[in-house]
């Protein structure tokens, strides 16, 4: 091996400088890692990067959404006497408890102006609490079959707005006036 093709060695070359009268102020050697990574550590840094691209994945794609989506329009029409038969009233919410062993329903007490109460359940649970909705007054359609749902039979049925915003579904359950009597039929 000729004298250029040789590795460097640092003390050879720190030997030589010396012998020529030339001091050297070279950076200290790298001490050798403390301990080797692990391949449980390189995974768990490659699912924390993956994680970290996926939230980012996740964002971008959210922004792009349109800020308001509805649902798609209804191509059937529906006649007029078709569409008075629908029996939608004002009714006022007396009590409003979740379902037990559902986490989407509400069961609703209703003063619907007949002189009896009401029972709707509805799956707006996740968008209201309970005691939001006791005293107001909400819009229902009662001439609906008989439901049951968790047990509980359900006459009739609370109208809501749904919409997307950014992709999340949006429900609104429609209230109107509190000065509106129970049973106010809506025309």
């Amino acid at each position: 091996m000729s004298e250029h093709t040789r590795p460097f060695s640092r003390r050879a070359f720190v030997g030589t400088a010396a012998a020529f009268g030339i001091s050297l102020c070279l950076p200290p050697l790298m001490p050798a890692k403390a301990h080797a990574v692990t391949a449980a550590e390189k995974q768990a840094e490659a699912n924390a990067a993956l994680e970290k691209l996926n939230a980012m994945q996740d964002a971008q794609k959210k922004a792009a959404l349109p800020a308001v989506e509805v649902e798609p329009f209804v191509a059937d029409e529906v006649d007029f006497d078709t569409f008075l038969k629908s029996d939608f009233r004002a009714v006022k919410i007396k009590s409003c408890e979740a379902v037990k062993k559902s986490d989407k329903l509400l069961k609703f007490t209703l003063d619907d102006g007949s002189g009896t109460d009401r029972t709707i359940v509805s799956g707006i649970r996740h968008y209201y609490q309970p005691e939001q909705l006791i005293g107001k007054t909400a819009v229902a359609i009662l001439n609906l079959p008989p439901r049951k749902m968790m047990g509980i039979p359900s006459c009739g049925m609370l109208i809501s707005a749904v919409h997307k915003e950014k992709g999340e579904e949006k429900l609104h359950l429609m209230l109107i006036d509190d000065s509106v009597p129970a049973g106010a039929k809506l025309c």
